[in-house]
Parts: C-alpha cells; structure tokens; sequence
C-alpha cells in the first residue's frame, strides 16, 4: 500500500480531486532514479475510497517532468486522458503529441514501453488508470532496472537480475 492510502474511509462518498494531497512520496522507484521525477505530482485519488482492483491518480507534471520511465508491463493495463496541456507520448513507435480530450492505453505484455513527456513551456495535467496485478513485471528499455510486484510492492532489480 501507498502513503494516501490513509485518507481512506468508509464515509467517503465524493472528493474534490484538487484537494486529495499529492502523494508524499515523489517517485516508488529506487534511488538514484526516483531522483530524476521533480515535477511531478500524484494525487492518488482511487485509494481516497479504498479502491484496491485499479488505481487512479491525478498527475500533473511541470515543464521538462516525466511520468515515469519509459516502460512496459506484462500484466497490468494502463489508460490516461489528458486534462491540461500538450504531453508528448513516446513509445517504440516514437513520438505523438497529445492535447487536452486525447487518450491512450497500454495493454498488457505487448512489449511497447511508454511514457510521457513535458516537453512544452505549460503544465501537463493527466488522469491515470491501472489495474494492480499481483505478479506482474515491467521492463524500463532505456533504464538499467526491471521490477516485479509482490505482495503489493514493487521490488526492483538491475537487468543482470541483481537487487537494487
């Protein structure tokens, strides 16, 4: 479990997403790498209602912020829906630019790493989407790191397989 996983209570019906707090945590990666994720915030907002199957977050990313490494899982699905801004979107197919209305999704295990990118001079804002598959791995092709969730935590590892 995460941080904002203690605001959950059974009374919450409805939130203002704006005023969940940003996850305390900046990034679940290991250090040095979890380093390199200034601006970006999360709001964790499916754990507010203690949802476990999926996640949801509110992420807004800052001018030159990333949402994460560029990655691909085997198991779990993602999706997101830009709010604000114009993100670039890289993938193995390379580079699309998206606005304010357009969405994307990842399915599970066909390999094509993604990412985000701010790239403009404005804010990026983001709603993000994912099940939370026990089992699954990802792997980061432009990054010496590959990770594994067990019992709800992401362990990681260096791609000789040796423990972070």
């Amino acid at each position: 479990m995460n941080d904002s996983t203690k605001q959950h209570t059974d009374d919450v019906v409805a939130v203002f997403a704006e005023a969940v707090p940003n996850r305390t945590r900046p990034s679940v990666y290991p250090a040095p790498i979890g380093n390199r994720f200034e601006g970006r915030a999360k709001k964790v907002l499916g754990d507010v209602f203690g949802i476990q199957k999926f996640g949801v977050n509110l992420t807004r990313l800052a001018p030159g912020a990333y949402s994460s490494l560029r990655h691909a899982h085997s198991m779990e699905e993602e999706f997101v829906y830009i709010l604000s801004g114009q993100p670039t979107l890289r993938t193995n197919r390379g580079d699309t630019q998206l606005r304010p209305g357009m969405c994307a999704g990842f399915r599970a295990g066909n390999g094509d790493a993604h990412q985000l990118i701010n790239l403009s001079d404005q804010d990026v804002v983001f709603l993000e989407i994912g099940d939370r598959v026990e089992g699954d791995t990802v792997s980061y092709p432009d990054d010496d790191l590959a990770a594994r969730k067990i019992d709800g935590q992401w362990l990681f590892f260096h791609k000789d397989g040796s423990a972070y």
